[in-house]
């Protein structure tokens, strides 16, 4: 039976979704489902993201909460360019490399209050509800604060995190211990869970914000309840007046204050893009890790990526090298290009790709191999230095965000989100900070703060250096591509920590020079690199390792040892968690979203 495309028609896990009305795909049924009724109540593609934000706050809380952060790229029917909506907080004020080195740190804590930058989430969805959406505030609240206060099906992940914690919680974080462990007891898998602190929280926003008149007023009322109002002064009278214990052992206050989020909001800019064989891709900028995407495409455009099995040993070894290559990249250059000088021309020319590629062989590279810019010659050698003090190969990948089932539960991840609508409206989101299992809860909030800044360095020369103001260099990398010279049509991402690019990576060159459809791109095994070195907490390196899901098969697992892989191999189904969108150029709509874990998913009509 021949598909749309001319070619066999592979079986798949899920129907990849097609239709002409609406299609919302994210990492939870919930999610997907609440911006599917958003669309049938005529709002359009980014009233439908915001809903599925809140909601993601409630039904995977280990994963992402209100008090997190969101990169959003986003663009209108009526633009020919997208945008990005950077809700990444910065560093408060107080959090100098000075004050953490008198704690006694040598790095920024994975877990705690001192952890904390002003929550950036919030803002950004406001901005895009304001300048993108069509719908009042209450609509696009209403499904999450419904779910917080009737309860919700909790996932089995959840309630695995939250009876490991639950120790730890009764000891040590009692405010956590009142909303994660109703009657004093672990919830259990699939019970009915309630957060009636959260529902009252953002049940007071919305009031405040309906007190004004007209839609946009109460957004900016809204804005102005949660960063100068009772939101702010609930935040920063707890992190700078509670000490608890932290990731190090030790309890410390954190240095969040009021002031830090009255000064801050979400901005807009232009993202980063390039060109690969026809289409073009758009990333955040270099306060992401977005750009590695990027960097990546210029080195590959070099070589014959179509000729190789998208799941054979060539394959993965190309990408695999081309990863390490731009991970080292990322690790000594990338940063906050409004507090550091950033080389962006340089790190994607094709001049440079094309010195890039040479490095590659046909053997598994154990070097950490950032490019040696001139004038920037020694932040390429303190990015190898510390990478290999933290080298581990026996090692497990640090905490933080966790690549997925096979790492400990306790550690935090992320979500996604892409929405298309029937105008053409596309938005691509991955939200994320706020676990349950990383930051105490803020009392009367009913849920806990991010701990976004162990990205920074404790490292003056550093482009990711901690200073006040600054934006750490996020994992986080929501895409958008499309035909080169067109609008985008393209949505795609996916959790994972240092992971979401390599898996991003993979499914576009499966779509783009294999030919297929977003379903079976997201079936098809899945592979990465924990080779550089790690963006969270302890901030491991693993030379020459990659880790691939057993379905790949033993000959190519075993040609991957003999190239020199220091090889990991996954459960099936065990690696990933990549939903996506697309628009043809008829109009009709697709989506698509992983089985693993069993719970993202992907509707539309």
């Amino acid at each position: 039976m021949a598909g749309a495309e001319g070619r066999q028609m592979r079986f798949t896990t899920r129907p990849e979704i097609a239709g002409t009305f609406g299609v919302a795909t994210s990492t939870h049924w919930i999610a997907s489902a609440v911006g599917m009724r958003i669309l049938e109540a005529g709002g359009n593609a980014f009233d439908a993201a915001v809903a599925m934000g809140f909601t993601l706050n409630v039904v995977e809380p280990h994963l992402n909460g209100p008090l997190g952060e969101v990169p959003i790229l986003a663009c209108a029917a009526h633009q020919d360019n997208p945008v990005v909506i950077c809700g990444q907080g910065v560093a408060p004020a107080a959090a100098t490399i000075a004050h953490y080195r008198a704690e006694g740190l040598s790095e920024v804590p994975g877990s705690g209050l001192l952890a904390a930058v002003v929550p950036g989430a919030f803002d950004a969805w406001m901005i895009l509800l304001r300048d993108f959406g069509t719908l009042p505030l209450r609509d696009v609240m209403e499904p999450a604060i419904g779910y917080a206060a009737d309860g919700h099906p909790l996932l089995a992940s959840a309630a695995g995190v939250i009876a490991g914690m639950a120790g730890f919680f009764a000891e040590e974080w009692p405010s956590s211990a009142a909303v994660w462990l109703p009657g004093g007891q672990a919830p259990q898998p699939g019970a009915r869970f309630r957060n009636p602190d959260l529902a009252a929280f953002w049940t007071r926003l919305l009031a405040e914000a309906e007190a004004a008149h007209g839609r946009e007023a109460q957004i900016e009322a809204a804005r102005a309840a949660f960063y100068r109002g009772f939101v702010a002064e609930t935040i920063g009278d707890f992190a700078q007046n509670t000490a608890l214990r932290d990731a190090t052992g030790r309890r410390r206050r954190g240095v969040l204050s009021a002031e830090d989020m009255a000064r801050w909001q979400a901005g807009i800019e232009a993202p980063l893009s390039v060109a690969y064989r026809g289409w073009r891709v758009f990333k955040t900028g270099f306060w992401g890790q977005g750009p590695m995407l990027l960097q990546a495409l210029r080195i590959l455009e070099g070589f014959d990526v179509a000729a190789l099995d998208p799941q054979g040993a060539d394959f993965v070894h190309l990408v695999t090298e081309t990863l390490k290559l731009v991970m080292a990249d990322r690790e000594a250059h990338y940063g906050d290009p409004d507090c550091a000088d950033i080389p962006a021309g340089t790190l994607l020319s094709r001049a440079y790709a094309e010195s890039r590629r040479a490095l590659i062989s046909d053997r598994a590279s154990m070097e950490q191999r950032p490019g040696r810019l001139p004038g920037r010659e020694a932040l390429a050698d303190r990015a190898v230095a510390r990478a290999s003090a933290s080298s581990a190969p026996g090692d497990a990948a640090g905490t933080g965000e966790p690549t997925m089932a096979h790492l400990a539960e306790r550690r935090g991840d992320t979500v996604h989100l892409d929405v298309i609508d029937r105008w053409g409206n596309i938005v691509s989101a991955t939200p994320s900070g706020g676990w349950l299992q990383s930051s105490p809860v803020v009392p009367g909030l009913g849920v806990p703060l991010n701990t976004r800044a162990q990205m920074f360095w404790l490292d003056e020369t550093s482009p990711s250096a901690l200073a006040p103001g600054k934006r750490p260099r996020t994992t986080l990398t929501p895409s958008l591509a499309g035909p080169d010279g067109a609008r985008p049509s393209l949505a795609f991402g996916t959790p994972g920590g240092d992971q979401q690019d390599q898996w991003q990576l993979i499914l576009f060159l499966r779509i783009v020079d294999h030919g297929q459809n977003l379903q079976e791109a997201i079936d098809a095994p899945l592979f990465h690199t924990a080779h550089a070195q790690g963006s969270f907490w302890p901030r491991r390196a693993r030379p020459g390792h990659l880790m691939a899901e057993s379905r790949f098969g033993e000959a190519v697992l075993e040609e991957l040892r003999g190239r020199g892989h220091r090889l990991e191999v996954a459960e099936p189904w065990s690696v990933g968690r990549l939903t996506a969108a697309r628009r043809e150029a008829d109009g009709i709509l697709k989506a698509a979203a992983t089985p693993r874990l069993m719970q993202a998913y992907a509707v539309g009509r």
